[in-house]
């Protein structure tokens, strides 16, 4: 946000700085993806593609999760970066991403700052996902809108994340951290 203005008129810019941040982020985002699977036994630890990281969304609603950005100029704030897993398709921005990273020379060109900007957002909803709200940094929040809005402050304080509300009772699980949190691991 240093060098490109949160608008929408700038969603089609692309340069050397966003597609190297692109690419940190998705290998993040693919790097968490491997975690959730791993730590849940997933059978295949080899050679894992997004066929196998859109399992995630049964378990984590990732397609339902949206994501704010409180600083915007025009109608684009609202992502929702895994929204096309919900009717089975790919996700446009990671495989602009996978094009731009085999083929550069290319693909340039879409490397763009919506496709980071939806990579960002994923992100954001993996963690959040994981960890929900909690914030591990030393500062207090700089990011807030009003009450009502539906979204929270996500981990870093300036995304806002409203989470999946389309959980049945069954699927849901509860336990009370503030009881269990000081005891010993055995």
């Amino acid at each position: 946000f240093e060098y490109v203005e949160t608008a929408d008129i700038n969603l089609n810019t692309y340069s050397y700085r966003i597609h190297e941040l692109l690419l940190r982020v998705c290998i993040e985002i693919e790097a968490n993806c491997v975690g959730i699977l791993t730590e849940n036994s997933y059978k295949k630890s080899k050679d894992l593609k997004m066929e196998d990281y859109k399992k995630i969304n049964h378990t984590h609603r990732l397609s339902s999760y949206e994501i704010k950005l409180p600083i915007w100029n025009g109608n684009t704030s609202l992502r929702q970066p895994f929204k096309a897993w919900e009717t089975g398709n790919g996700l446009g921005w990671y495989q602009d991403y996978n094009k731009t990273k085999h083929d550069r020379f290319t693909e340039f060109s879409r490397a763009r700052f919506d496709c980071l900007l939806d990579a960002v957002c994923g992100l954001v909803a993996i963690l959040s996902a994981q960890f929900g709200t909690e914030n591990y940094a030393t500062f207090d929040v700089i990011v807030t809108e009003g009450p009502g809005d539906g979204f929270e402050n996500a981990i870093g304080d300036y995304f806002r994340v409203k989470f999946p509300n389309d959980w049945t009772d069954s699927e849901k699980y509860d336990f009370n951290w503030q009881a269990i949190k000081s005891e010993i691991d055995q």
